[in-house]
């Protein structure tokens, strides 16, 4: 069963790593038609760069993320590892980087595969979930709105593109990706609060206040859900320590 597993789970790694560049065209293409049904159908909106400009960054932010990322880390398994260690759990012996690459759990497959699907993943939910909620707005709308509307925009195109960059990361066995995804995870809890401060601090509606909480307390439970299941992975699992910190248990 575990040989079989880990053979889904090369596929699955294969599938991705050849085919980043379908995939970004992919992304682009998607997003793009669904931002201009968005601006098309928005009761609000005039056809201007004030209504566009948005939509232009979520479409090719986080698709130049991704493809800068992968040529940044594109030697990820020479780069050297950090001279601070902050994953200080369990035992673990450093080795050579040849030696942990003869490691028979080297790589991204096994659970790892999930991890990466995972990060690739948030950013489609999360450009559905902003294209939903978020009209395209004309150059003049209400104080809050406007506030609202640049906080969520900036929200959805700063996330996405950091958690592409992750899984390139992650894919390239670049050795900071654990704690750069740890980054992220507070990047994206810091910025559902401080969305919140910002637009509170405005004359919101009462309705609009109340789904913004309950979007804006759905992400953080999101980030939470994921810390508490991959956390204690990119700590203890041996594929990673030997993948990402070249140390092997004692």
């Amino acid at each position: 069963m575990n040989d079989q597993l880990h053979a889904r789970s090369l596929t699955l790694l294969s599938g991705l790593e050849n085919n980043l560049a379908p995939i970004a065209i992919w992304w682009m293409t998607v997003v793009a038609l669904a931002a201009a049904l968005r601006v098309a159908v928005s009761p609000l909106a005039s056809v201007g760069p004030a209504s566009i400009a948005p939509y232009l960054l979520l479409v090719c932010a986080p698709a130049a993320s991704f493809l800068l990322a992968l040529r940044w880390f594109a030697d990820g398994p020479v780069m050297p590892q950090p001279s601070l260690r902050l994953a200080r759990v369990g035992r673990w012996r450093d080795v050579p980087r040849a030696e942990a690459e003869r490691h028979r759990l080297y790589g991204t497959s096994g659970i790892m595969v999930s991890l990466l699907i995972g990060m690739l993943m948030n950013v489609p939910v999360r450009a559905a979930e902003y294209l939903v909620t978020m009209p395209a707005i004309p150059p003049h709308v209400p104080g809050w709105l406007g506030v609202l509307h640049q906080a969520m925009t900036l929200d959805v195109v700063i996330l996405s593109s950091l958690y592409v960059v992750a899984f390139a990361m992650a894919l390239r066995r670049a050795p900071i990706f654990p704690r750069f995804l740890l980054f992220v995870w507070l990047v994206d809890v810091c910025a559902q609060l401080l969305i919140a401060q910002a637009v509170m601090a405005t004359a919101v509606p009462a309705n609009v206040a109340a789904s913004l909480h309950e979007l804006l307390q759905g992400n953080i439970t999101k980030v939470a859900i994921s810390v508490s299941l991959w956390l204690p992975y990119l700590l203890l699992s041996t594929r990673v320590n030997v993948t990402f910190r070249h140390r092997v248990p004692r």
